[in-house]
């Protein structure tokens, strides 16, 4: 009896650390509103900050449309190699200031796990409005 508590507890953990890890684009699009007013992540149309369509494997600092835009800080992040991978995207949506430090971005961060998992999978299902 108590194998099979264990065994169940163990499966629950692992699905929920599954569902972690994939994100859901659904939940993504509600928490990125809190991004909507400096980014748009479903058309290439720039705002306060560089549009998002896309983001996931490009460059840091690269985005056509926001060349000249861009702090020195993401430029030299983006020459020095950052690409923007779901590992990547994580640390900075979790402390930007950290990951990319004197970057322009104002936002603090996303303190839970599963909003940057959810925003990283809304990023990566080419998000529509």
């Amino acid at each position: 009896m108590l194998r099979a508590a264990s065994f169940a507890s163990i499966l629950l953990l692992a699905s929920s650390l599954v569902a972690h890890a994939g994100g859901d684009p659904a939940l993504g699009k509600k928490v990125f509103n809190r991004c909507m007013a400096c980014h748009d992540a479903a058309t290439d149309r720039d705002k306060v900050g560089p549009h998002l369509l896309g983001v996931v494997g490009r460059t840091a600092g690269s985005a056509e449309s926001f060349l000249g835009h861009y702090s020195e800080a993401m430029k030299s992040a983006g020459a020095a190699g950052l690409i923007w991978d779901e590992a990547n995207l994580a640390e900075y949506l979790k402390a930007p200031k950290l990951k990319v430090p004197s970057n322009k971005m104002a936002f603090g961060g996303l303190t839970n796990d599963d909003d940057i998992a959810n925003v990283i999978a809304y990023l990566k299902a080419d998000p529509k409005p």
